[in-house]
């Protein structure tokens, strides 16, 4: 499995939210491009790296930092925030990110999901944020009526490969992961999933992997040191 350290952006500085909620923003002392570095001298060859001033206001906001950090960390980088026209998804793959991830757009433009999955199947992921079992949209400030589980096998099967799937009531919360809704989603064939939203333990980086999941996401628990960047490493090597 692998593991994805997170670095979400709002006005160039690391900060975590908590349930999504932009008023419960907690900023840390250490710069984006100083925590890169950082995790990958533990040794991490992924990142989930977020825009949130994008997320918000549909505009690649920290775009030039983020593709800064692609170029020079030496990690395999993803990114979300903003991201709902093809043209600043390519602008993005040709900065150095490896792979974007689709929000707001995946829900309220479709078309542009099966386009993108087609042309760029390992380098586009949708980013699933569910609350109480609904998709929400524009930085996790509205919520559809839209299903997610639904929703992940309609992305399946229009080609995509690859969902990050956050429980936003855990997010930043400290108190571990949803993993009954990993377990169900790891059912859906050919879908690989990243999970994201509270985890802490390093026992739910272990039933994670035992679940099949492709990927998780560690970052509140990780930057508060109750979840050790070496240990997430260690036990999804397991």
């Amino acid at each position: 499995m692998n593991i994805f350290p997170a670095i979400d952006i709002i006005g160039g500085k690391v900060v975590r939210l908590a349930e999504g909620d932009y008023n419960r923003a907690k900023q840390y002392e250490i710069g984006p491009e100083e925590a890169a570095a950082e995790f990958a001298a533990a040794g991490a060859k992924y990142l989930h790296a977020v825009d949130l001033d994008g997320a918000k206001s549909g505009r690649t906001e920290n775009a030039a930092l983020i593709g800064k950090i692609a170029k020079e960390s030496g990690l395999f980088v993803e990114t979300g925030g903003g991201i709902r026209t093809e043209e600043t998804a390519e602008r993005y793959l040709s900065a150095g990110v490896q792979r974007v991830i689709l929000g707001t757009a995946a829900v309220e433009n479709f078309a542009l999901v099966r386009a993108l999955a087609k042309k760029y199947p390992e380098s586009v992921a949708v980013g699933v944020d569910a609350r109480n079992g609904k998709v929400a949209v524009r930085g996790w400030l509205e919520t559809t009526k839209t299903d997610a589980f639904s929703f992940c096998e309609k992305l399946r099967d229009a080609g995509v490969k690859y969902v990050v799937y956050t429980d936003i009531s855990k997010d930043g919360m400290l108190s571990g992961a949803n993993l009954e809704i990993y377990g169900k989603l790891a059912g859906i064939e050919g879908l690989n999933i990243t999970a994201s939203g509270g985890i802490t333990y390093v026992e739910e980086i272990r039933a994670l992997k035992r679940l099949g999941i492709y990927g998780a996401i560690v970052g509140k628990a990780m930057y508060e040191g109750k979840l050790p960047l070496k240990e997430a490493l260690s036990a999804a090597e397991e």
